[in-house]
């Protein structure tokens, strides 16, 4: 299994938007919590359902086109433009940052 090392200030930062408080130890603990992750080329969000390797699946997933203002993104759930996809999948090694999503998971295209 691969592992993913983060800076001890990323990781506490992750921690502290998580809404149950339960802490990160590893990576089966981001399942059935929602998030939203930038990788290199792309934007997901998504609930996260199972692990398969370096690869997470989601469930109720969108690709986001445009998330608009970042902090509007995250703090409010603001999306510029949104394509729901359903299921993905998505490369953990592709995965810059993903930060906690306490928003409803959006449906609609937009």
């Amino acid at each position: 299994m691969r592992t993913i090392k983060i800076s001890e200030e990323c990781f506490q930062k992750i921690k502290e938007q998580l809404i149950d408080g339960k802490e990160i130890e590893e990576l089966k603990d981001l399942i059935g919590k929602k998030f939203f992750f930038r990788t290199v080329t792309y934007h997901l969000v998504g609930e996260v359902v199972k692990q398969i390797g370096s690869f997470l699946v989601l469930e109720n997933a969108s690709w986001i086109a445009d998330s608009g203002r970042f902090m509007d993104c995250i703090k409010e759930g603001k999306l510029n433009e949104v394509e729901p996809v359903g299921k993905a999948y998505i490369n953990l090694d592709s995965v810059v940052d993903f930060f906690p999503w306490v928003h409803e998971l959006p449906i609609y295209q937009k």
